[in-house]
């Protein structure tokens, strides 16, 4: 304001006055934009409304709760995502409230106040004379611009006829259209989170259901009506059954949101590349209306939903469906050597005696594997040291191991399973129908893992001749017994003992070495294999190691064959003959007793015989602010193809009568544009060559 003596007094703008200034300026949309590029990289990086236990796992119980805090679990819900949210969508309306209305006065003005002297100073400016009167001048340069596409008013002055042309004014729209673009866009992105559902939560009391059990039967509180304006939920259906609610993860167990209609899965289809991966996913479904009764059937695969009612149903992905399983259970622990049948069903649990209990979790009909055909020997009188080289490299190899190759094969069915006792700890097991050849060798793979996130290890089990592991579990067991091991022990001495000399006496030395030896090899109660000869080596005196390795594992090798024939002996088989391919699947037997110790289960379970169940697992969504974000992007490509691609130009004409010669007029022509560019020039160069022309 100005005092009475002519000072300019600067005033303090209002508080409000201030923010809103603030909350309107290109600087403060773009750092809310900068935050949410952030937040949503977060979102992005780290996967959102997981289970609980699956982020304590990953980042441990004290970034876990660091992390809660922040709501980084949930960002797209969080508090401080919805402030950003709403201080951009208020700062966007804020530009738009304060801009578009000049915007489109500035559309809607000709700019006609502007005067001779300053058309003199544009840089874009040409003038000519003509032997025309004014106003035929003034008509035929007006045809001409408006030929040009130029919009054009003529407005008579006391000294001269100003003509104002105007073209791409719908530029300005471009802002507006992009800036309403974000509004739209956020305010329909609003519709479809899940804040609707968080307000259940909050007023209604919906809490997430933690439990187990069958869906009809979990109490209302922890249930959506079919009102529920906006969800996002998953339904698994095995082939041949239906549902009629999905689940809605939370943080800490899921919600049920109950659906108007009933989906029937018909037939699940899937088809393989050579690799293995899925090629092709389909559901046969037929789907209900609760409310009129009415029926349609459909083919959802990926990428092509069915749209129902205002719901979307997508084919989000496949699982087993509760296929039947029939194995065979071999004890892994004791003398005992008698199996028995055991039968499961994926997703269910099974007790196993009153220690644990058997969780079914996964079954494959076919695994496609890249295979190692190569078909090393391996010498049966390899030191110790190597020995336990091979046998500890078993520990973290995989199904595949060994020389690549580019050679994919597949290995049959396999079955998941979980072996939890008492105290709730488990155990997670992968075990092969069928053996495959690794190495040259065929070998049963039995997969352990303590944690799901690490990768299983292996237990390779060769294939006797029946190509079964029924031998390999008769000398697991025969070795935890101290009678058969003597009676191998004695087999050994009778057929190392030299034949000259003092023979009774060497025999009971050769006896008791090898008896030494299977027992420290079994373990008698703890770790055994070759760790514990490892253990026992260790009190050798170094520079004698090697030589006594040598020794002991020859004595090792000889001992276990005798076991071998012992066992078959005591179960009335005839003994194997000693040939190479024998002499190696006892190596590979080594080994695998050697690993079985690490093995941690009371039990192996193979898998005999199933019924596979398919099922496929839907995605069910109701977005009814989809349309919304649609009409917001649609705005967003018409805003940005207005600003990059509709030029404004300004064109003025000032025609006045030749005071100088007589009669005839002499024009004056200026024109201007926002952005300088090489049309602008060209167009300006087309204009002044057209206008002066005589007609």
């Amino acid at each position: 304001m100005t005092s009475t003596t002519g000072i300019q007094i600067k005033t303090r703008r209002p508080l409000i006055g201030e923010m809103i200034e603030l909350m309107s300026s290109m600087r403060f949309a773009i750092a809310m934009l900068a935050m949410i590029a952030i937040a949503a990289v977060i979102g992005t990086v780290m996967k959102q409304s997981e289970a609980t236990s699956n982020y304590i796992n990953q980042f441990g119980p004290f970034w876990f709760e660091v992390f809660d805090k922040a709501g980084l679990y949930a960002v797209y819900s969080s508090w401080w995502f919805m402030l950003l949210m709403t201080l951009l969508v208020s700062s966007t309306s804020l530009c738009i409230a304060r801009n578009a209305p000049k915007m489109v006065r500035d559309m809607r003005s000709w700019r006609e106040n502007v005067r001779e002297q300053s058309l003199l100073n544009f840089p874009h400016r040409m003038h000519w004379r003509a032997p025309l009167a004014r106003a035929a001048l003034a008509q035929q340069t007006a045809a001409r611009l408006a030929d040009n596409g130029y919009r054009v008013k003529i407005v008579e002055r006391d000294n001269g006829t100003l003509l104002a042309a105007k073209q791409g004014g719908a530029n300005k729209f471009g802002y507006i259209f992009a800036h309403a673009s974000i509004v739209v866009i956020c305010v329909g992105a609003l519709f479809d989170s899940d804040l609707p559902i968080r307000f259940q939560e909050w007023v209604l009391g919906k809490t997430p259901f933690a439990g187990s059990g069958l869906i009809a039967e979990v109490p209302a509180k922890h249930r959506l009506s079919t009102a529920n304006p906006t969800f996002r939920g998953n339904t698994l259906i095995p082939e041949g059954s239906n549902s009629s609610s999905a689940l809605l993860q939370r943080p800490d167990g899921v919600l049920i949101q109950d659906l108007p209609i009933t989906i029937n899965l018909k037939k699940f289809t899937i088809d393989f590349y050579s690799t293995g991966m899925p090629k092709l996913f389909a559901s046969d479904v037929e789907v209900v209306d609760h409310a009129t009764g009415e029926k349609v059937n459909a083919v959802i695969e990926v990428n092509k939903p069915l749209i129902f009612k205002g719901l979307a149903i997508y084919q989000s992905s496949f699982e087993d469906g509760g296929s039947k399983l029939k194995l065979k259970g071999y004890p892994m622990l004791g003398t005992g050597t008698q199996s028995f049948e055991l039968n499961g069903e994926v997703g269910g649990t099974t007790p196993f005696s009153d220690a644990y209990t058997i969780e079914w979790s996964g079954f494959r009909p076919f695994n496609v594997e890249n295979m190692n055909n190569d078909a090393r020997a391996v010498k049966q009188d390899k030191s110790l040291r190597e020995a336990l080289s091979a046998s500890l490299d078993k520990h973290t190899g995989s199904a595949g191991r060994g020389s690549l190759s580019n050679e994919l094969k597949n290995v049959g069915p396999s079955v998941q399973y979980k072996l939890r006792d008492k105290t709730g700890q488990a155990r997670e097991y992968q075990n092969y129908m069928q053996p495959m050849t690794l190495d040259g060798a065929s070998v049963f793979l039995a997969g352990v893992r303590a944690n799901p996130s690490d990768p299983f290890s292996y237990l390779r089990i060769p294939a006797d001749d029946e190509h079964s592991v029924r031998d390999w579990m008769r000398l697991r067991a025969a070795l935890a017994d101290p009678s058969l091991r003597a009676a191998a022990a004695k087999r050994y001495g009778e057929r190392a003992a030299p034949q000259t000399g003092d023979v009774a006496a060497v025999r009971a030395q050769i006896e008791a070495s090898s008896e030494k030896s299977l027992g420290l090899f079994a373990g008698d109660g703890k770790v055994g294999g070759f760790v514990s000869i490892s253990q026992f080596l260790e009190k050798v005196p170094v520079e004698g190691q090697e030589k006594t390795a040598e020794v002991f594992m020859k004595i090792l090798n000889g001992s276990l064959w005798e076991l071998w024939q012992v066992a078959r002996a005591k179960d009335g088989l005839a003994p194997v003959t000693a040939d190479e391919a024998h002499g190696r699947y006892l190596l590979l037997a080594t080994n695998a007793l050697s690993d079985a110790f690490f093995y941690g289960a009371p039990v192996y379970l193979q898998l005999d015989e199933f019924v596979e169940v398919k099922a496929s697992v839907f995605q069910v969504t109701r977005s009814p602010g989809k349309n919304i974000v649609y009409f917001g992007c649609a705005l967003l490509v018409l805003g940005v193809f207005s600003m990059f691609y509709i030029r404004e130009r300004r064109l003025w004409v000032w025609i006045k009568d030749d005071v100088e010669h007589s009669g005839g007029t002499e024009a004056l022509m200026a024109m201007s544009t926002q952005r300088k560019t090489l049309d602008f020039e060209r167009e300006f160069v087309t204009l002044k060559e057209k206008l002066p022309q005589s007609a």
